[in-house]
């Protein structure tokens, strides 16, 4: 699904969102339940493309927990009623990259340690958002970004490797990293809620909502 550049969003006056959180927000960019709905299509997508496979779902984190625990709980509902019975581990790696609103260069990788568990598995890799920048010089993109670590993943041989990702940043680099099943390809703008945060907040916003100036200030380090 594709958000275009002039879409003017849901006012805040239509949702119910966290009173702290009044005046840090422009608009609703994704409702929740819309959110839900995708996230069950690229559920099935993923069970008619992975055939008799067992997976090892690799949650990137933490952006990515809310994403990932809804995408697989559709998957193992589909999977209970239907014919197919696909066994799902989960682990967990933590990507630290942004400082306030900005892209940092140095990228640290933590958790994940024992990766030997994808060797001849079919791996998913659940992010909530992959960014595709312009290169300056105070900004990395994520294409960068998921080199690394799927560099780091290919060394344990796993049978498939696939990317997941619950959004898509639209920008002016066309040559960016395209995850293999993204549920919206939305504006350059940043974006918190549903586990996406500005310096630890708004993961607890159930809408995908566009953050404000104001919101910016207010919880900036």
């Amino acid at each position: 699904i594709q958000i275009s550049d002039n879409w003017p969003g849901y006012s805040l006056d239509l949702f119910t969102y966290p009173q702290h959180y009044y005046g840090d927000l422009e608009y609703v960019l994704i409702p929740h339940g819309i959110i839900v709905d995708r996230t069950e299509r690229l559920a099935k997508d993923i069970m008619q493309d992975i055939g008799d496979n067992d997976i090892v779902v690799l949650c990137v984190l933490k952006g990515g927990y809310k994403f990932c625990a809804d995408l697989v709980e559709h998957i193992k509902n589909l999977s209970r009623n239907s014919e197919r019975f696909i066994s799902m581990k989960v682990d967990f790696v933590r990507l630290k990259s942004y400082h306030n609103d900005q892209s940092m260069q140095d990228m640290q990788i933590m958790g994940g340690d024992d990766l030997s568990k994808l060797t001849g598995k079919v791996s998913f890799l659940c992010f909530s958002l992959i960014l595709f920048f312009m290169f300056c010089k105070d900004i990395v993109g994520t294409g960068r970004t998921m080199k690394v670590l799927l560099n780091n993943i290919e060394k344990c041989k796993p049978k498939m490797i696939k990317v997941a990702s619950l959004l898509v940043k639209r920008t002016s680099r066309p040559d960016g990293y395209r995850p293999d099943y993204y549920g919206f390809e939305i504006p350059d703008l940043f974006v918190v809620g549903y586990a996406l945060d500005y310096n630890e907040h708004f993961r607890d916003l159930n809408h995908i909502c566009v953050i404000n100036d104001h919101g910016k200030a207010k919880y900036r380090v």
